[in-house]
């Protein structure tokens, strides 16, 4: 019930403000009561996809090498492979991210909200502003901001990439399936990567 469960509540609305339709949220919650008492973990995996791109995968699993396996046969189908431990996450910025409509806050007050709450930045895109705060100042920034913006569009803890690979839309198909696939996987929560689509 996200009533009773704070944490269930967050990620229904995260879901929500990313448009996931209402019956894949209700599947995902399906899924976690049936396997009560199973042992979850959550994982990050690292690898290379097509034009060795870099991309982080995160993962929410009770079978480690399954998912291994599921993620490592999706980056060789697509000329790419798994990495080890901390290949690709130097490319990568681990920050929180905070996203507000621009309906409600003016350009000059949210730079004023996040100079004033310690965030590392703050830009203003057509309809949304993003504030960036360090991954561990994170839940005291969100609180703050949260005292004066009642309703996020999106915040959450995400890994950036500090440069991209340009990559021709007419040679894209192969990155897209690739995450296409990554993306259909269950165990596969949030997928990072460095490509930029021109």
């Amino acid at each position: 019930d996200p009533a009773m469960n704070p944490r269930l509540r967050s990620a229904v609305q995260a879901a929500r403000s990313a448009n996931m339709p209402k019956d894949n949220i209700e599947r995902a919650i399906d899924k976690s009561s049936t396997t009560a008492g199973v042992n979850f973990e959550n994982l990050r995996y690292e690898g290379f996809g097509p034009r060795n791109t870099a991309v982080i995968i995160e993962t929410l699993t009770e079978n480690k090498n399954r998912t291994a396996g599921s993620i490592r046969t999706i980056l060789q189908k697509h000329s790419g492979n798994l990495g080890s431990s901390g290949s690709t996450t130097h490319i990568f910025n681990n920050c929180g991210i905070i996203q507000i409509s621009k309906k409600d806050i003016s350009d000059e007050k949210v730079l004023e909200l996040a100079v004033n709450a310690g965030s590392k930045d703050c830009i203003s895109y057509k309809d949304y502003h993003e504030i960036i705060t360090n991954k561990d100042d994170f839940y005291k920034i969100k609180n703050n901001i949260k005292k004066s913006i009642k309703n996020l569009v999106y915040s959450g803890i995400e890994w950036r990439a500090n440069n991209f690979i340009d990559i021709p839309k007419q040679e894209s198909k192969e990155f897209e399936s690739m995450l296409e696939m990554l993306e259909e996987d269950d165990d596969i929560q949030k997928v990072f990567h460095n490509c930029k689509l021109i």
